[in-house]
């Protein structure tokens, strides 16, 4: 089973730091390819950009419960909650509202 881990491409868990700008502020995000693959995704899904799907989703965590103390962290979370919607046929999946 660990073959299936460890023999993964490295491109997926190497690095890649993009500068954006969160609800007007500039910020650096850094995540490994695997990670930004997905929220590429989720934000097509949603028909829009990256950028634009980040500070959706930043503005909503401010309305819901403030600052996030760890913002990348929610990301990687985030695509765990998308992948793991994926593969539940009946379960809604995450889009714009």
């Amino acid at each position: 089973m660990c073959q299936v881990f460890a023999g993964q491409d490295p491109a997926r868990y190497a690095s890649t730091t993009r500068r954006l700008r969160l609800n007007g502020q500039s910020t650096s995000i850094r995540l490994e390819n695997a990670f930004w693959d997905t929220l590429d995704e989720i934000a097509a899904f949603d028909g829009v950009s990256t950028p634009c799907f980040l500070s959706k989703l930043h503005s909503e965590v401010l309305d819901l419960r403030g600052e996030p103390e760890n913002f990348t962290s929610l990301l990687r979370t985030t695509c765990l909650i998308y992948l793991s919607r994926q593969g539940a046929p009946d379960a809604p999946m995450i889009a714009a509202q």
